[in-house]
């Protein structure tokens, strides 16, 4: 193989002169006929007609060419080409090739400037949208989303209500779940080429487009909704901070009965709110002014993301410092500094009910425990699918994602328990609980520093949703699963201008609405969702373990995306089972919304390899081995290839899949379409696969379960005789072949059928295969037309009870079901007939099938039937012309009787019994049967030694006047038992 890079060397014989190459080079257009690669033509210039001999060329990886000027090792294009011509393949490595092997099939463009994805030239790359790293790419978006408010306005307050001891449970709790999750998407992002979508891509690859796009679309809504809450809250802290920036009255609540040092004390306590008029105003304006800069592109994030991270950091600096530094003069009492003391009596935990601002009241509406807490500070834990939402902007995304957003998480979870420790020790639980800005009143040197960390933290993330949300809504719309967000759609390295705008009124919609009391929890359930799928789809990955999974991030395991994932439905639970409801209700319903009007979509996802491994397990299972009676079902094979002609683009006779859901109990079960084509293989593949996909179209749109199979050979007959042979796995094989009778055959003067249909009957019997052959096809009812009547079986011949069996499944369809059974023994004129009424009446009873039964003889029915006697005098005299017919081939070519390409030997008598036989069994079906809804009768084998043109008129003689019948041959084995 050749690799970028590599020199091609030549002989060292001489080589002609070519033409100098010009200053410029031509693309030919790539054509479909194209094999995997990208020719070039150099196309001459006017006035270029100096001869220079062709130079060795070195590929270098950037794709740019040098001439290597030592003599001897120019190669001329022919030659270049000779060496790879076994392999098929130009000495140019194919782009198109290479990139459809990262992901979904690519289609080669018609010219270099249709392929917008693809630069094909040798001088300067296309231009790309700017990519970043591990550090602005995935760290500082996951550091800022997951450093908010929560942090500065409830951390503190949360360990005076847990305790040191339960903070510690709770964060390690908490960030068990995200570093779980943090695993499971470092192993996937790793296990591939990764397109935009971040966790909607992973989702959906692993547990199909269903799965992805019902949680991706929750997670866009989720971070949609989560900007809104992030605006607001930079706003209320702002107004909070600067009073005289609302343009509108602050409204004022009165909090009666706050606890004082563990006691209650009775007065009032004033708590001033924003007005919603400000919230609203501010939030809009705020949004508008980040959608600019997400407007601004991958650059201009970049540019503005530190200015909001720097600040926040350095007012965890300010914090730090002030803990350590306190108690400053002027400091409350309940401000300790870091003490022993203070550290053991807020170890324990000391849960209380509160008022609606937090402060501890007996008579508070809010009640707090450990479940409770969790729900209040998971959010602080959220945000590290930040970095993965804009993969498509990664330069690495398999080292970026891991590297960065695990980073990311240790980080905040080292801040988050240091926290813990050191809030615990600088206050008394009274001032923890009561102070809700503690983290101002503790910084160094002023608390304003504060207020701006609070203010640019949550811009920060708020910038972050709004630039991950649109990427998540383009990738989805992308994929072209729902028609609906087709307008979506992005070119690639494009901006989604329309996303973002689509994203910014949802966000300036939930701004507008101003409280988001009531749908703030639903945000941490998509979250949680999104978790969830991420560690549902590693470890699906993991356990089924396909060839194809192989990630780089190799820690990980099965059973740690199992724990993440119940760790998600757990906390879920525990958050509000109301709202867990809702998120999963409205996951649901875009999941049925999908399953109805999305397009299909095969992205080889996990479900599919697990279906697989268990059909293969469950194959293995069956063993080789006969099958049980009562484990038995038909497997048809649905012999397609008419007698005749059908119409154009019409694989199958129309009613051949409602005859195949009658001979499958509620249509369940699996059907094997097949269809030969005559000719040579190589010649005709291509018209093979074309005619398999229309037969599968077909079968498809019949509603039938089933698969199609086309195959080559030179005539029906081998084609046939191959199929029976090797058709089906294990016990998985087809047991009946189903073929429409051939009505045409003498109408059309089709001679060749005979012999065809003889010998698929004769392969069938060898193979061990029962036989059904349906005449009067064109007539049989569909799904909605309803039979009325009798199905009657003409039970000749020991065929191991599927004729009874045959028609229990036709009672199961509602065509048929208002039909009964009548069963017709054929016995012979000194059979007790009263004897074997009452045997098969106890056989069909202990078989559980209601029928009605008859014991006739041939020669009871023979009488009085003229048609059927026309027919039988017309066959007689047609055999007697072919015989004699043959006899005088025969004698004149000096050979013996030959038929159908062998020797037969011919016994008048013998025929003219059988053509006796089938003229009063025919007799007494026209007698008994002629208003049947369906006739069902034992299918004789054909005669050996006996040309197939005989047996045809027999099968006729049979059919005779019948509209609707089912022929009908078992094989050596029981498909009923008598026992439970």
């Amino acid at each position: 193989m050749m690799e970028n890079g590599s020199e091609i060397e030549g002989a060292d014989e001489e080589r002609p002169p070519v033409s100098a190459p010009p200053r410029g080079r031509q693309y030919r257009p790539v054509g479909s006929s194209d094999r995997a690669v990208i020719e070039m033509s150099s196309m001459e210039e006017a006035g270029s007609s100096s001869d220079v001999p062709l130079r060795n060329i070195k590929v270098g990886p950037d794709g740019n060419s040098n001439a290597n000027a030592q003599e001897g090792s120019s190669v001329s294009n022919g030659e270049r080409e000779s060496k790879l011509e076994l392999f098929g393949f130009d000495s140019l490595v194919n782009i198109l090739g290479l990139k459809s092997m990262t992901g979904e099939q690519l289609a080669a463009p018609s010219s270099p400037r249709d392929g917008e994805d693809v630069a094909i030239t040798l001088g300067r790359p296309k231009p790309a949208q700017p990519k970043m790293g591990t550090l602005m790419g995935v760290f500082v978006p996951c550091l800022q989303n997951i450093l908010g408010i929560i942090y500065y306005i409830r951390f503190s307050w949360i360990v005076g209500m847990a305790g040191i001891g339960g903070s510690l449970l709770l964060v390690a709790f908490c960030v068990a779940c995200t570093f779980l999750t943090g695993i499971s998407l470092s192993a996937i992002a790793t296990n591939g080429a990764m397109k935009g979508g971040g966790p909607y891509y992973l989702i959906g690859r692993a547990l199909g487009p269903e799965v992805g796009v019902s949680i991706g679309l929750c997670f866009f809504l989720g971070n949609a909704v989560a900007g809104a809450m992030y605006v607001l809250g930079a706003v209320e802290t702002f107004l909070d901070a600067v009073p005289a920036a609302g343009f509108f009255k602050e409204s004022v609540t009165l909090v009666n009965n706050t606890l004082v040092n563990g006691t209650e004390t009775a007065g009032t306590a004033t708590i001033s709110t924003p007005s919603l008029h400000d919230l609203q105003l501010y939030g809009i304006i705020i949004t508008i002014l980040l959608v600019f800069i997400v407007f601004g592109g991958v650059k201009m994030i970049n540019r503005v993301a530190p200015a909001f991270l720097i600040p926040v950091l350095f007012s965890l600096v300010c914090i730090f410092i002030g803990i350590f530094a306190a108690p400053r003069r002027n400091a409350k009492s309940s401000i300790t500094g870091l003490s022993a003391t203070t550290f053991r009596d807020n170890w324990s935990s000391k849960y209380q009910r509160t008022n609606n601002a937090g402060v501890p009241d007996p008579n508070g509406s809010n009640s707090w425990d450990f479940n409770a807490l969790v729900g209040l500070f998971f959010p602080a834990v959220t945000g590290i699918m930040a970095g993965s939402n804009r993969s498509a902007s990664l330069k690495d995304t398999q080292k970026s994602i891991p590297v960065g957003t695990l980073s990311a998480i240790l980080t905040t979870t080292l801040l988050y328990f240091i926290s813990v420790l050191l809030f615990g020790a600088l206050a008394t639980r009274e001032e923890l609980l009561t102070d809700r800005l503690l983290t101002a009143t503790i910084a160094w040197p002023i608390p304003a520093i504060i207020y701006v960390g609070i203010i640019l933290s949550t811009l920060g993330a708020a910038l972050q949703a709004l630039t991950g949300a649109p990427r998540l809504l383009a990738a989805i719309a992308n994929d072209d699963i729902l028609p609906v967000l087709s307008p979506f759609k992005v070119s690639e390295g494009g901006e989604p201008y329309l996303a973002t705008l689509f994203t910014a009124f949802i966000c300036i919609a939930c701004v507008v609405i101003g409280n988001l009391d009531l749908i703030t929890p639903t945000i941490t359930m998509f979250f949680l969702l999104c978790y969830g799928g991420v560690n549902l789809s590693c470890f699906l990955l993991d356990l089924l373990d396909a060839p194809s999974w192989r990630p780089r991030w190799k820690f990980h395991h099965w059973s740690l995306s199992l724990v993440g994932a119940l760790l998600c439905i757990v906390i879920m639970f525990s958050i509000s089972w109301t709202f867990t409801v809702v998120s999963l209700a409205l996951a649901s319903l875009i999941y049925y919304y999908v399953s109805i009007k999305g397009k299909a979509g095969d992205w080889g996802d996990g479900f599919k390899s697990a279906y697989f491994q268990l059909a293969l397990r469950s194959l293995r299972s069956l063993g080789a081995s006969q099958v049980h009676p009562k484990n038995w079902y038909p497997i048809p094979l649905i012999f397609c290839r008419p007698w005749g002609k059908l119409p154009e683009n019409v694989p199958c006779h129309p009613k051949l899949a409602d005859f195949a859901n009658c001979v499958k109990k509620k249509g369940r079960g699996m059907s094997i379409f097949v269809s030969i084509l005559d000719g040579d293989y190589h010649d005709l593949a291509e018209d093979a696969k074309t005619a398999c996909r229309q037969l599968a179209t077909y079968i498809e749109y019949k509603k039938c379960e089933g698969v199609a199979e086309i195959v080559v050979a030179p005539s029906m007959s081998d084609g046939f005789r191959g199929l029976i042979q090797t058709m089906g796995l294990g016990n998985l094989k087809p047991n009946i072949v189903v073929m429409r009778y051939p009505e045409i055959w003498r109408r059309e003067n089709l001679t060749q059928i005979p012999s065809t249909f003889v010998s698929i009957i004769n392969d069938c019997i060898v193979a061990n295969k029962a036989v059904v052959i349906v005449k009067g096809l064109d007539e049989w009812p569909n799904e909605y037309q309803r039979q009325y009547g009798t199905i009657d079986l003409y039970w000749i011949v020991k065929d191991g009870g599927l004729m009874l069996l045959l028609s229990q499944l036709l009672l199961t369809k509602e065509s048929f079901e208002s039909c009964k059974i009548q069963v017709f023994c054929i016995a012979e004129e000194d059979t007790e007939a009263e004897e074997l009424k009452a045997d098969v009446k106890k056989f069909l009873y202990d078989l559980r099938m209601q029928a009605e039964v008859f014991v006739v003889t041939l020669s009871s029915g023979a009488q009085n039937q003229d048609e059927s006697f026309d027919a039988f005098t017309s066959a007689q005299k047609r055999i007697s012309e072919y015989l004699s017919e043959m006899r005088e081939s025969a004698s004149r070519e000096g050979r013996p009787l030959m038929a159908d390409g062998k020797v037969v030997t011919l016994n008048e008598e013998k025929i003219g019994k059988f053509l006796n036989t089938m003229l009063k069994l025919n007799s007494t079906v026209l007698k008994y049967s002629r208003m049947a809804a369906v006739v069902l009768v034992s299918l004789p084998p054909p005669p050996e030694s006996q040309p197939a043109y005989f047996y045809m008129e027999y099968m006729d003689l049979l059919v005779e006047n019948v509209p609707r019948m089912l022929i009908v041959r078992g094989y050596r084995r029981d498909v009923v038992t008598l026992f439970t």
